[in-house]
């Protein structure tokens, strides 16, 4: 039989994971081009973007895993 888990436990694996990371480097990265787009600067926000995403996405990351009670 099947382990019932909690509503509030939430299973990561590595396709999830993987897709955390990624997500959050588009969804950022994606701000950043257009911050960089309208301010004609040539690949500043872009990198900064990226960065911010990927770090918040391993926050995000860490805060799923051990999460506060």
């Amino acid at each position: 039989m099947s382990e019932s888990r909690k509503p509030e436990e939430t299973p990561i694996d590595g396709v999830g994971t993987l897709s955390l990371l990624i997500s959050g480097m588009m969804v950022w990265g994606g701000a950043g081009w257009l911050v960089d787009r309208l301010t004609d600067h040539q690949a500043l926000f872009l990198p900064i973007g990226i960065l911010f995403g990927l770090g918040l996405a391993m926050y995000m990351l860490f805060a799923r895993l051990h999460p506060r009670h």
